[in-house]
């Protein structure tokens, strides 16, 4: 039997050790060219792009097509989606799985909708790997899965702009305009409904690294795994991992970077936080 983990390209990621692992690329659009997020984007040239670019942009979610090439000849299919009130992946993911199922009696695919993104999506993915190579069963996969979303993991992100989750009707542009102002930074996180949040608006980098560190014990963090991914804003990264490390010396804190999809979202300097809490 093959059990095979696939996430869309929301999820910062490229590979997964120790697991059959495929991603489904989103891709990014102007009016001037299109990036399809796969291993062959090159992240930084497209993040300079957007940033001197100043006309419409949008993304496209894979579609049905994409997510059954992905899920191969397995047995079962664990996927993990972007928020579905931000993309139609989840949904095109279920579309999908509706179609596999009934062309392949006895073979099973869930799709777990992250309400989240990045960095917190890499989490389920891990703990997805260690699942599958368990002996547990499909059911108890999905279940203890869905239970660690809910239960164990959280999203704050900090934004030096907003511009494109405005241009797309994600934020509203009244509050997109006051991070503009210079110098501020919008801190947040998600909802339970899975809506972007603000919850700080900080003068300053080093501000805004205290205000994510607070917002994340607040929202139960002590001591679990983190993972930090940035768009072109490592020393943000390594300021925030060296402050979550001083009061949890033995966390497991990584830092890495946003592929296209979250590098469009986040834009340049975005920090995005992915942690277990309550654990």
């Amino acid at each position: 039997m093959t059990r095979k983990i696939i996430t869309d390209s929301a999820s910062n990621m490229r590979t997964l050790d120790g697991a059959d692992f495929s991603i489904v690329p989103l891709t990014i659009i102007t009016g001037e060219k299109e990036y399809v997020d796969d291993a062959n984007l090159d992240v930084s040239l497209m993040a300079e792009d957007l940033y001197r670019y100043k006309g419409r942009s949008s993304t496209a979610c894979p579609g049905v097509g994409d997510w059954l090439a992905a899920f191969g000849d397995a047995n079962e299919v664990y996927c993990v989606t972007i928020i579905s009130t931000l993309s139609g992946s989840y949904n095109s993911a279920m579309t999908a799985k509706s179609q596999y199922e009934e062309e392949h009696p006895g073979r099973k695919v869930f799709v777990l909708d992250s309400y989240s993104a990045g960095p917190e999506m890499k989490l389920m993915a891990e703990k997805l790997r260690e699942l599958v190579n368990s002996d547990r069963d499909y059911d108890t996969i999905c279940r203890e899965i869905t239970a660690y979303k809910e239960e164990h993991t959280s999203l704050v992100f900090s934004l030096e702009s907003l511009r494109n989750l405005a241009n797309n009707g994600r934020v509203s542009h009244a509050v997109a305009a006051i991070v503009n102002i210079i110098g501020i930074r919008l801190v947040g996180n998600v909802s339970e409904e899975g809506q972007l949040h603000p919850v700080h608006k900080s003068r300053g980098e080093k501000k805004a690294i205290a205000s994510v560190f607070q917002c994340m014990k607040n929202q139960k963090y002590k001591g679990g795994t983190v993972v930090i991914d940035h768009c072109l804003n490592e020393g943000a990264a390594v300021a925030l991992r060296d402050t979550i490390k001083s009061e949890f010396p033995d966390a497991n804190v990584r830092i890495e970077k946003t592929t296209g999809l979250c590098s469009f979202y986040a834009e340049r300097g975005g920090l995005m936080i992915g942690f277990e809490c309550g654990i």
